[in-house]
């Protein structure tokens, strides 16, 4: 019995990734143990028991950025979840190690290092997280969402997505989608989602542009999210929306998408052959406009500035590109070349690599 430790969490980004190869792994081997190290301030400290996995919370500890008595504390504070990881790595036999990253990723990161057991790193954003960065020195088995991703070792497994996701066939969900969102077959549905809270700016523009994309033919599902003050205006082929619990079907019903640029978001356009114009997340270290860049290049999004995202380029940029349906079969068929929809079973091969024991796993 193979016992796996998944370390990582913090955010959807990591979370997410970490639990559609935990559900590989428990699918090809049905009595392994799988433990996941997180804080108990993340999404795993929700989403890990709700799957039915083991979760072992560690502090969280951001790594200090200037002197200051946080700084002056980290050192023994890391020592210390480093030697408890250490030990519960040999009392529960791991036998390898995994991490995407995040708060938790570094401390299981080094001790893996220190209890000898095999370590594979999976890095979901175009542009790597600081405990990636850290982690890829120590490992051969590192597996990417991106192509261009600049990792040691770094080999393109795709991004584990949900089974809901992979398995997902589009023609047949439609009518489904079309009947849980209220739409009509007699139109295309552009979808726009700034992701779980939203995006003001994309949500600005595109309500501001309701009329026009209905005068053109297309209707919208526009998920807001929660924090969003729009008020639904209970326009005929408008449809707002602060959640969506049931995203494979919005997805199913998306003929184009505007979305941010998430790593998520577009390793699930790129997997299910979704063309897209796609608005990077302007705060941050720019990884958004990153993780664009392969399905950009392959013509199968167009990127725009979240400052240019505004009325007048939905009118100047989008409008003509929606009234082209050849050209958004095009990209379609573009994006779909970018994409893989079985990055938890690549990222599974990976982690079996590095279990085997021999010179191509060295330690």
């Amino acid at each position: 019995m193979t016992t796996y430790l998944l370390a990582g969490g913090g955010t959807a980004g990591h979370v997410n990734p970490l639990l559609a190869t935990a559900d590989e792994l428990r699918r090809r081997e049905p009595e392994a143990e799988i433990i996941v190290v997180g804080t108990a301030a993340g999404l795993e400290a929700r989403l890990v028991p709700a799957r039915g996995y083991e979760l072992v919370a560690i502090p969280k500890l951001p790594f200090p950025r200037r002197p200051n008595r946080a700084a002056v504390s980290f050192g023994p504070r890391l020592a210390r979840v480093i030697s408890d990881l250490t030990t519960l790595m040999v009392s529960r036999g791991v036998d390898v190690v995994i991490g995407y990253g995040g708060y938790a990723a570094a401390p299981a990161y080094l001790a893996a290092r220190r209890a000898k057991v095999p370590l594979v790193i999976h890095e979901a954003n175009a542009k790597p997280g600081l405990a990636n960065r850290l982690g890829a020195r120590f490992t051969p088995f590192v597996g990417v969402a991106f192509r261009v991703t600049p990792l040691p070792h770094a080999r393109f497994v795709g991004m584990p997505l949900r089974a809901e996701i992979e398995n997902l066939d589009r023609d047949a969900a439609r009518a489904e989608a079309r009947e849980f969102f209220g739409l009509t077959a007699d139109r295309p549905t552009l979808l726009v989602t700034g992701g779980s809270l939203g995006a003001e700016q994309i949500n600005a523009t595109i309500f501001a542009s309701v009329p026009a994309i209905i005068d053109a033919g297309y209707q919208i599902v526009h998920i807001v999210g929660d924090r969003s003050s729009l008020v639904d205006p209970e326009t005929e082929g408008y449809h707002l929306l602060r959640y969506c619990d049931r995203m494979e079907l919005a997805l199913a019903a998306a003929d184009f998408a505007v979305s941010r640029a998430g790593a998520a978001t577009v390793s699930e356009l790129a997997a299910l052959g979704i063309a897209s114009a796609l608005v990077p997340y302007a705060v941050g270290n720019g990884e958004q406009r990153f993780n664009a860049e392969d399905i950009v290049a392959s013509g199968g999004a167009i990127l725009v500035a979240d400052a240019e995202f505004v009325p007048e380029w939905v009118t100047s940029t989008l409008l003509p590109l929606l009234a082209d349906p050849s050209r958004i079969i095009q990209m379609a068929s573009s994006a779909a070349g970018t994409g893989v929809r079985d990055g938890s079973a690549r990222m599974a091969d990976l982690i079996d690599l590095a279990v085997l024991p021999g010179p191509a796993n060295p330690v």
